[in-house]
């Protein structure tokens, strides 16, 4: 055994050695080989790969291509058409000194908001390319802006898995709160490094900013010069690649996590979390839910829900799993950003952060009424949504947020309109 341990030792010592000098390469080869050792793996076991797949597309058909789709051409058309630089400049006095981003940033948020992963990083990508952001501003935006869907959290976890629907506002809440709050934190990151400016107008003819909106809108259509047809149709074409995109991700994935539980993996890095978390702080029921949380959400979810642990401990296990959303997301941010040439080390550390975040606040929220949740669960009248009416709520969620940014962004025009008058009154 001391013989074993000397030449382990000198082999980490000597490609210790050969990495500092040879990194590049060393990476590549190190790269090479888990991709074939991931091949032999599914030659090896065929059918729990195919059932991975399988299962990993089936969530694909079922909740993301009709929760998504709508989201991705609503905001290409709307970025085509102007209508974002019209919210940015009415929205510019709002989000610069909360989140130290531009107005732009709004539409970004909402759409995020209600769409879920991963289009708040591809809408923050986009700005960024049409020089609505700068690279710093893009990077800060997909860190908070990049949220779960509200239909997930609802009707998938709080109703589906857990059983008590109750329990969708408090997930909602302390998701949303927690990306906020990672938003305000955000705004201190790289200050002062690369931030773009509204024009803003001259003092001897200042323009409403109602006119000032318009006019950032007429000259967006006007450098675009595309027809409604050439826009829908490169709305379209955009959508379906970035969704593809997403798709394989997805089933990848889910194959890479189904390989890593038959490899035993899981079980030992279950065991790693009892070493280091004590017992009271995270129950061992819960250890497989965090594990699988590292990876995927939905199954960790649905574990989560499932353990036989205190209430209020599996719903901030989950809230901190939907905040930290998955290496298989964090890959399609990755995906999405890179022709951007966005780093996706911002947006890992906030997903920590968020996650931790979104489970403190899951229990002080709960603990506002404890009495509350020590009432047994109860199973409510929920029938699965079926395709078309995911596609629907989606559509409707989509229409609302779009109609609540011109809300506020009118409030935002009238407010600074109304300032104007009384300082020249």
């Amino acid at each position: 055994m001391g013989y074993l341990a000397i030449i382990l030792a000198i082999v980490f010592i000597v490609c210790f050695k050969q990495w500092r000098q040879r990194k590049d390469a060393l990476l590549s080869v190190l790269l090479a080989l888990l991709v074939v050792i991931l091949a032999v793996t599914m030659i090896l076991f065929p059918e729990p790969s195919f059932k991975a797949a399988e299962r990993g597309l089936t969530v694909w058909w079922d909740i993301v291509l009709p929760a998504l789709l709508p989201f991705f051409i609503a905001a290409e058309l709307l970025m085509g058409m102007g209508v974002v630089h019209f919210i940015g400049v009415l929205m510019e006095p709002l989000m610069r000194p909360l989140f130290n981003v531009p107005g732009t940033g709004a539409f970004v948020l909402a759409m995020g908001i209600a769409s879920g992963y991963p289009l708040g990083a591809a809408l923050s990508a986009r700005l960024k390319d049409d020089k609505l952001a700068t690279k710093t501003e893009a990077e800060r935006l997909m860190c908070f802006c990049n949220t779960s869907d509200p239909l997930f959290m609802t009707g998938a976890v709080a109703v589906g898995m857990f059983k008590r629907a109750d329990l969708a506002g408090v997930i909602i809440a302390a998701h949303y709160l927690s990306g906020l709050t990672v938003g305000i934190g955000m705004r201190f990151w790289q200050r002062g490094k690369d931030e773009s400016r509204v024009e803003t107008p001259r003092q001897d003819r200042p323009d409403p900013p109602l006119r000032r909106a318009f006019r950032a809108m007429r000259k967006a259509q006007q450098e675009a010069n595309r027809s409604l047809g050439e826009l829908l149709g490169e709305a379209v074409k955009r959508s379906i690649d970035t969704l593809l995109l997403v798709l394989g991700f997805m089933v990848l994935f889910s194959v890479i996590f189904e390989i890593l539980t038959l490899a035993g993996a899981t079980n030992y890095i279950s065991h790693l979390i009892s070493r280091v978390v004590p017992e009271s702080l995270l129950p061992k029921s819960l250890h497989q839910s965090v594990v699988s949380g590292l990876f995927e959400i939905t199954i960790a979810s649905s574990l989560a829900g499932q353990a036989d642990a205190p209430l209020i401990t599996r719903v901030a296990v989950c809230s901190g799993i939907i905040a930290w959303s998955g290496l298989s997301v964090h890959a399609q941010v990755a995906a999405v950003i890179q022709p951007s040439g966005l780093s996706i080390w911002p947006y890992s550390a906030s997903r920590l952060c968020q996650a931790m975040l979104a489970a403190t606040y899951t229990v002080l929220l709960m603990k506002i009424d404890e009495g509350r949740w020590t009432l047994p669960a109860f199973e409510p009248v929920f029938a699965e949504a079926s395709w078309l009416h995911s596609l629907g709520a989606a559509t409707k969620a989509c229409l609302s947020w779009v109609l609540l940014m011109f809300l506020v962004s009118l409030a935002l025009a009238a407010g600074g309109h109304l300032k104007r008058l009384w300082d020249n009154r």
